[in-house]
């Protein structure tokens, strides 16, 4: 292990390390029931996207460990699965195969850019307060998510309204988003993890919860392996769905790993994250390998975070998740059996951790703070996280033009403009 993981010249040892993976997994577990939940949404089946899911993870977050030998756990994207569901199917009209086509294309060209150092460029140039923004829209995002899917926000005259919440799911999921506010305000390791199971029985009298039952052993990947749909490729519909996969996930990827390494310790003098083309390369596989498994895209996860504050430092933590996501394999029954309703308050607390880099934006200066809350109030309003980055980036170089601040924009970030303009022709 010291050899491997190089434990002493990061001041840490494995019983500290192997805790801090411990913690990780049980504050990200809930991807197992919420991923295949979205994704089913879109048509897909729950049981195989459950299997896709964990092996995905356990794969993305092995190369992490051993290659990159850094603390971040990699799973199925929230938002990203969103955007895949509601957005890309729902919306647009595509198919699911489709849509997991373009993740597969996607992940070939992010191991292409990674390769060259495109993604690398892309992480050291976005401005700082354009990265805490992303993550603080994508937080109210799956905030917003979370209150669909259990009953408590539903349609109404004003677009949207609050449902019945005296009875049913809307309860069930009220008294959860309690009990769970209580476990993490007590700082309750896995408080996400067992708020769930504690709602799901609380969803029993109330007949939200029943007992899924079937065998122990992993669901079929049948139904999604392998299951893509080549026939469209090279139409303008398909590149603009990759594109913007590429584009969401991309900025997605980039505010995780700077967020993570900032609070492991792990930004260099020069600004820049140590490994960060082997973490880069790491959720490129994940996705490549996601999409042929039938699961969407897979990026670094910001609970990664409570691992490090356990003091995980090195990647025999990433280890510990991937180790963990093989046993869940096993336990899919009760996975299967947890209602929407009591994942609620999970999807909710993870948009209250996403939204903390809120308090660091430059809200003085008006050429950064303008970007950043345009930036939150398009993802939410318009229900899409592309939108989101797309519109904000855009403010941020046009006010920087404009203002005679110019010497800010890099020559990436021109580029990126360049992109986010083709992506609103394309539309």
């Amino acid at each position: 292990m010291e050899k491997l993981f190089k434990l002493s010249q990061h001041k840490t040892n494995v019983r500290t390390e192997v805790l801090a993976g411990v913690t990780t997994f049980l504050t990200m577990a809930y991807i197992l029931i919420v991923n295949p939940l979205i994704l089913s949404d879109a048509g897909m089946d729950f049981g195989a996207v459950f299997t896709a899911t964990a092996l995905s993870a356990a794969i993305a977050t092995l190369v992490m460990a051993l290659w990159a030998n850094l603390p971040f756990a990699l799973a199925p994207g929230m938002g990203l699965n969103a955007f895949f569901a509601y957005t890309v199917v729902l919306t647009m009209g595509y198919s699911w195969q489709q849509a997991l086509t373009a993740v597969f294309i996607e992940g070939i060209i992010f191991i292409i850019l990674t390769a060259f150092n495109i993604r690398e460029a892309i992480v050291n140039s976005i401005p700082v307060n354009m990265k805490k923004a992303i993550s603080v829209g994508i937080g109210l995002f799956i905030a917003f998510i979370g209150l669909q899917n259990s009953g408590i926000v539903v349609d109404g005259a004003t677009l949207v309204e609050l449902g019945d919440v005296t009875q049913g799911a809307p309860l069930v999921a009220l008294l959860g988003l309690v009990i769970t506010g209580i476990l993490v305000a007590y700082k309750v390791r896995g408080a996400l993890l067992l708020g769930i199971v504690i709602t799901t029985f609380i969803g029993v009298p109330f007949g939200v919860t029943s007992w899924a039952g079937g065998s122990f052993l992993p669901p079929s990947l049948k139904p999604t392996l392998f299951v893509f749909d080549f026939s469209n490729i090279f139409s303008v519909d398909m590149m603009v769905i990759v594109f913007t996969f590429l584009f969401v996930d991309m900025f997605d990827t980039v505010g995780t790993l700077i967020g993570c390494a900032t609070k492991a310790d792990l930004i260099q003098k020069d600004g820049t994250i140590a490994n960060v083309k082997q973490a880069l390369f790491a959720d490129a596989i994940g996705t490549t390998v996601g999409a042929m498994l039938g699961t969407s895209t897979v990026t670094t996860y910001v609970e990664s975070s409570s691992g490090i504050s356990e003091g995980g430092k090195t990647g025999l933590t990433a280890l510990t998740v991937s180790a963990l996501f093989i046993i869940s394999l096993f336990l899919s029954p009760l996975f299967i059996s947890v209602p929407g309703a009591a994942t609620a308050p999970a999807l909710i607390l993870v948009g209250l951790f996403m939204i903390s880099p809120v308090k660091d934006i430059d809200f003085d200066e008006a050429t950064e703070a303008i970007p950043a809350f345009l930036t939150i109030l398009f993802m939410v309003t318009t229900y899409s996280i592309a939108n989101g980055i797309m519109y904000g980036a855009l403010s941020w170089i046009l006010l920087k033009i404009f203002t005679k601040k110019g010497k800010d924009i890099s020559y990436t970030m021109v580029v990126i403009a360049i992109l986010l303009v083709l992506k609103l022709i394309l539309g």
